[in-house]
């Protein structure tokens, strides 16, 4: 049985996901590079390859936020990868928090919070590839007509 769900309200709550994402990871790396963790501790750094908030910060904005920022756009715009970079930044997202709480050994629960919302963009794009299908149907924009796989296939 189908979720009450259209692939239009899934999309758009993807967006929406991928720019809350994008727009939080660009705030958090500039409280990281311009005010070198904006208060948090660089005792939480020891035994990293990091002795300042720069590096981290400029990965955390560039990557994780630049991944997310690509998603969205690409759902806006309705592209063939869209769903592929909105796979990309989601997982991006998680392997910033494990990195991330491997390296400080502390605590948050907004890393809960971030690796929740990582988890529920895969969901959302797990659903509209028909995957895990008991949210909505798959997605099938015009553009959207062949996979990647048929594309390969009509080459060779």
């Amino acid at each position: 049985m189908l979720l009450p769900l259209s692939n239009r309200t899934v999309v758009g709550a993807l967006t929406v996901l991928a720019v809350f994402q994008a727009l939080s990871a660009f705030f958090g790396a500039f409280l990281a590079v311009a005010r070198n963790g904006a208060g948090v501790s660089l005792e939480n750094l020891e035994g990293s390859p990091f002795t300042t908030y720069l590096v981290p910060g400029l990965i955390l904005g560039g990557v994780v936020g630049g991944t997310q920022l690509a998603a969205a756009v690409a759902l806006l715009a309705k592209r063939r990868m869209a769903l592929l970079l909105s796979a990309v930044a989601g997982f991006g997202m998680l392997i910033w928090i494990f990195v991330e709480l491997v390296i400080i050994r502390q605590y948050s629960w907004l890393q809960s919070a971030y690796f929740a919302l990582g988890v529920l963009e895969l969901s959302f794009v797990l659903a509209l590839l028909g995957i895990a299908p008991t949210l909505c149907q798959p997605l099938q924009w015009p553009e959207v007509e062949r996979s990647c796989a048929t594309d390969l296939l009509d080459e060779g």
